[in-house]
């Protein structure tokens, strides 16, 4: 029997979704000079709540997070309010929502923030940072222990604000080279301690992030993001699969409310997945839970994918910013809008 991707799909015991298409995050650089979501967030967000699941741009978790101008934050009273009003409009026009919580690493940039930037190794990135490419990024500090005791602490405080504000849920950003991900792969990460050389230790702060928001507000409202393929702020290892094959048996057993692909769906762009697309891999490894597959699909190609089993919802990312209505024009067989960059400033 072939599957309806607008017919609902039971997350697990806490969450049903109306529809089995996700609004993929995508960051907007909308909040205002103190990371508090804006009217226009609110406004943007509530137009495209009919999606079966928003998942909110990716929102940081304590100042040293921060890598781009006017990101939102989830550390702060007034910033948990301004997502509290987000979260209400879309509650109030029948959607869901999930936050996607956010540490950027050595992407991060003290222009933004008092203090030292953190990675897994004191490694720089190369370049400048988006919308201020006046701005070249730095070597980092190798965090210590004690530094990623803190991370992880903040990653459960941040998804516990996320619960206060009214969110549904949160996906833990662990992709696209952002923090998490830096712990992932070699090119990153050179630690000799317990948290590198062998995929065990690679793979242990991203687990430990898990399993500490898990703690925070239960494995029902607790997702994760992961690019096995280096894709962004990061070259290639053919190493890096045996990290994320150690990584997904490992998180098979934590039950989460789903797992997201990379942004990515193409066995052409990376060695290290040996031929096989991003959802491929991550079906292979990741069997028994709910995974969303991501990378330019169609909703008619979406449809066959996901009826071929290659994954169970899509995210669609650029089509929301340009049809708010996506979801209705999908039922009703209208033509939507082409996306185009300059929408990533002028459409709301």
């Amino acid at each position: 029997m072939a599957i309806d991707l607008l017919s609902p799909f039971k997350l697990n015991d806490t969450i049903t979704l109306s529809n089995r298409v996700l609004m993929a995050p995508l960051t907007r650089c909308m909040a205002d000079d103190d990371l508090v979501p804006t009217q226009d967030m609110v406004d943007y967000y509530a137009r495209r709540a009919d999606a079966g699941l928003i998942i909110s741009e990716a929102t940081i978790i304590r100042p040293d997070a921060q890598g781009y101008p006017n990101t939102p934050g989830l550390f702060t009273q007034q910033q948990i309010q301004g997502w509290k009003k987000v979260t209400d409009a879309v509650h109030k026009n029948g959607g869901k929502m999930f936050a996607q919580i956010w540490h950027v690493g050595r992407v991060a940039h003290p222009h933004f923030f008092d203090g030292e930037v953190l990675a897994p190794s004191a490694i720089a990135v190369e370049g400048s940072v988006p919308r201020m490419r006046e701005l070249t990024y730095i070597t980092p500090k190798a965090a210590t222990i004690e530094d990623i005791q803190g991370l992880i602490a903040d990653y459960a405080k941040a998804a516990e604000n996320a619960i206060e504000a009214g969110f549904d849920g949160v996906e833990i950003h662990g992709a696209n080279g952002y923090l998490i991900d830096q712990f992932l792969h070699y090119a990153a990460n050179t630690r000799g301690d317990e948290y590198g050389q062998t995929p065990e230790n690679m793979s242990r702060f991203a687990l430990q992030v898990v399993d500490a928001v898990i703690a925070a507000i239960g494995n029902d409202r607790t997702a994760l993001r992961l690019t096995p393929g280096a894709y962004f702020n990061m070259s290639e290892d053919n190493r890096d699969q045996a990290i994320f094959d150690y990584l997904l048996a490992q998180l098979e057993s934590r039950n989460l409310a789903y797992l997201h692909g990379g942004i990515f769906d193409d066995s052409t762009r990376f060695d290290s997945l040996q031929g096989k697309t991003t959802s491929e891999y991550l079906r292979a490894g990741y069997s028994k839970g709910t995974l969303v597959g991501v990378g330019s699909y169609s909703f008619e190609s979406a449809k066959e994918a996901i009826n071929d089993d290659k994954f169970d919802l899509i995210a669609i990312g650029r089509p929301f910013i340009a049809n708010p209505d996506y979801i209705s024009k999908m039922i009703h067989g209208e033509e939507t809008l082409a996306y185009s960059d300059e929408m990533l400033t002028e459409l709301k």
